[in-house]
């Protein structure tokens, strides 16, 4: 008996150990990421060929304790290699894990590969070759809390690559996951599968191939045990011929009917280009279809699939509307159906509003994912499909939301209107179950989240922000694909989420009269804050004839407000270059153009001590903490905000002015100091809070701080 192991993605250890018993193995235990089993010479074979599960089969040849680098060569060169390969042949090395004396895989497999060709030549034979790819004979090594295993692997190349498969999609499904997802659903091998997102086909044909009764390594070019000296040929042509007869039975005899689709038509000519090439291209109907649109192929069936998700395709709003659509069109037509379904995103999952009977676990590559199945009863008893452009449906689980959107749409669609602006806040937490801000730009809506209280479960956070998604296109009529939404924060399950648009995505806002070129994909911020909407405007009116200084300046919005008010000259400080070009756009989209324009990039903090110029109107809308490293120094806005502003004054003219902003809360001016420097100081928060921030008056804060020199 051989000793072996059976490596597999992490999760199918249950499913791979019952295979190994059905193949013939023995004394099989499940350990992480695979299984261990004992089998002769033949049943190995069998494995090797007929294993739809494993992605390689090794055979140990050692196994114990070690702690050191002699301990690691002593036990590579203890093996009998001459007894295993010809020196002919040629070899390599694969060696997993590191810690202890371990901290490089590559010096682990050099002590190794010294210690056979040692072994080689201390038998006075040659030295055999190492070759890093295509090599002869592979050796796998594994070290893993001073426990040492070394085998050689007879699979070749991992055994998922079945030999049919000349292409994928953006997002390849491993053959061996398609078949633990047939395998863990169930499936009879008798009833019909359907795949609405079929990709390059590779579900489908591995349960084409599972219901015909081919072996899954029949097409398989190589295997690793073909130079093995051990290795039996006569036995392995037996199996392999009993295999292509079982196979040409098995396909010749199949009446069960297999049916795909996918909305790109590449991908489908892919699939059945790849269903050709394994043989089952006669079984399998596919189609390019929306799954939308898909037709219902049979009465009954089952439904198997991996949809699209955040690593995959589109943003997040675009998926949510896919899955609750999708959802109502199976519940309404595919009654007595069962569905199977893994993705990513238990989210998206949750969005079809169906009930799942089971919810397990797989692994994707690194790629954690949930695997539901479902049972769809034969009556339904389900609204159609029109409900959700009412927003009906969505309206059961987010009422109170979708009421306060149309409530808030409908007061400040007017009121914006008349105040010559087209962006907007439209929900800033409103309702404390939503805890969400929503900023209209345009036909445009971004959603940034707050963080939810520890109190609340991360499941029912990550569910209510879900149903805002899902609420919103039939809340304000805009299109799915035009919500965007960005987070601050990593949050596990939803990493996609994290992700902002690849494709660029600037749009031109007016406000008051000033246009803004917006960048809704590549920031978290968009390059406008609409708070200071009034701030910009009061700039604007105080700068006519005048020099005005913006430090701090962002995207230099504030400028352009100044610029357009008239102001003599405008200097705009910046550290950040990209900001600075952006300021740089802004002025050209509005026609401002001239010697009277600056903009100068600068830590703000050393700019003011350096600058001998003077200003009538400063406009300084500080961070509320920076330590960035191009500063010299940490700034907190509470702290150091007295001594900035007393080296402001000195730069003003007589009779000049600064508006002095900040989002700190519970902020306190420093009265003393400013009084001192020779400057009164004016509260105006109660005209700076536009009404679209009404509910959050402490957003802001503002003063006028005027020179008292004449």
């Amino acid at each position: 008996m051989l000793n072996c192991f059976a490596a597999a993605p992490k999760g199918f250890e249950y499913t791979l150990a019952t295979e190994l018993t059905e193949l013939g193995a023995v004394d099989v235990k499940e350990s992480v990421a695979g299984v261990f089993f004992n089998a002769s010479q033949e049943t190995l074979y069998r494995v090797l060929l007929w294993s739809r599960l494993a992605s390689r089969i090794t055979v140990v040849l050692y196994q114990g304790a070690c702690d050191n680098a002699d301990q690691l060569y002593n036990a590579a060169y203890a093996i009998d290699w001459p007894a295993e390969f010809d020196n002919r042949a040629t070899f390599s090395i694969d060696f997993h894990g590191m810690g202890g004396f371990i901290n490089n895989t590559q010096f682990g497999a050099l002590k190794i590969k010294d210690a056979v060709v040692d072994r080689f030549r201390n038998a006075g034979l040659n030295r055999p070759n190492v070759e890093r790819t295509n090599a002869d004979i592979r050796i796998d090594a594994h070290y893993r809390h001073g426990q040492l295993t070394i085998s050689l692997n007879l699979s070749g190349a991992p055994l998922h690559q079945r030999g049919y498969r000349h292409g994928t999609g953006e997002a390849p499904l491993k053959e061996n996951l398609a078949a633990n997802m047939l395998v863990r659903a169930q499936w009879d091998k008798t009833s019909t599968v359907f795949d609405p997102f079929c990709g390059s086909g590779t579900i489908l044909i591995e349960a084409a191939l599972m219901a015909c009764d081919v072996a899954p390594g029949l097409l398989r070019p190589r295997y690793g045990f073909e130079q093995w000296r051990r290795h039996d040929q006569a036995s392995w042509t037996e199996l392999l011929n009993d295999a292509k007869a079982r196979a040409f039975v098995g396909k010749k005899h199949c009446q069960v009917k297999f049916f795909g689709s996918d909305i790109d038509s590449r991908m489908v000519a892919l699939a059945k280009r790849n269903a050709a090439n394994a043989g089952v291209d006669h079984l399998i109907q596919f189609n390019a279809a929306n799954v939308l649109s898909a037709a219902v192929p049979a009465e009954s069936g089952l439904l198997i699939s991996n949809p699209p998700y955040g690593e995959r395709l589109g943003n997040v709003s675009t998926l949510l509307q896919l899955y609750f659509q999708w959802g109502e069109l199976l519940k309404q037509q595919f009654g007595g159906w069962r569905v199977a379904l893994l993705c990513s995103e238990i989210e998206l999952l949750s969005a079809l509003k169906l009930k799942a009977d089971r919810q397990l676990k797989m692994f994707n590559g690194p790629l954690e994912c949930a695997f539901n199945l479902y049972t769809l009863h034969a009556k339904s008893t389900r609204r159609q499909q029109d409900a959700l452009t009412e927003g009906q449906e969505l309206s059961e689980f987010a009422a109170s939301f979708v009421n306060r959107i149309k409530k808030n749409l409908k007061q400040l669609e007017k009121w914006a209107a008349k105040e010559g602006i087209d962006s907007y806040r439209l929900y800033d937490a409103d309702i404390p179950e939503y805890n969400v801000a929503i900023d209209r730009y345009l036909d445009f809506l971004v959603i940034q989240e707050y963080a939810a209280p520890a109190t609340i479960p991360e499941q029912v956070t990550r569910r209510r922000l879900s149903d805002v998604l899902l609420s919103l296109p039939s809340a304000t009529g805009v299109d799915p694909e035009r919500i965007i939404l960005k987070t601050r924060e990593k949050q596990k399950g939803r990493n996609q989420y994290q992700k902002l648009d690849s494709e660029k995505l600037e749009l031109t806002t007016v406000e008051y009269g000033a246009k803004f070129k917006l960048n809704l994909s590549d920031y978290l911020d968009t390059g406008l804050f609409l708070d200071h909407r009034l701030i910009r405007k009061f700039v604007g009116e105080k700068s006519k004839d005048r020099d005005v200084l913006n430090l701090f300046a962002y995207t230099g919005t504030a400028s352009v407000h100044a610029a357009l008010g008239g102001a003599k000259s405008v200097t705009t400080v910046d550290m950040s270059n990209t900001y600075l070009n952006w300021a740089k756009d802004n002025f050209m989209l509005n026609g401002l153009m001239g010697r009277q324009y600056h903009f100068e990039q600068g830590d703000c903090l050393q700019w003011i001590q350096d600058c001998s110029l003077r200003f009538d109107l400063i406009f300084i809308d500080p961070p509320t903490f920076s330590n960035s490293k191009r500063m010299e120094d940490s700034f907190d806005v509470q702290r150091d905000h007295g001594a900035m502003l007393t080296a402001l004054a000195g730069l003003l003219n007589p009779g000049g002015e600064i508006v002095f902003s900040n989002n700190k809360r519970k902020f306190k001016i420093d009265e003393q100091a400013l009084t001192a420097a020779g400057l009164s100081i004016q509260n105006l928060d109660d005209r700076m809070l536009p009404l679209d921030f009404k509910r959050n008056p402490h957003i802001h804060n503002t003063w006028l701080l005027s020179s008292n020199n004449k």
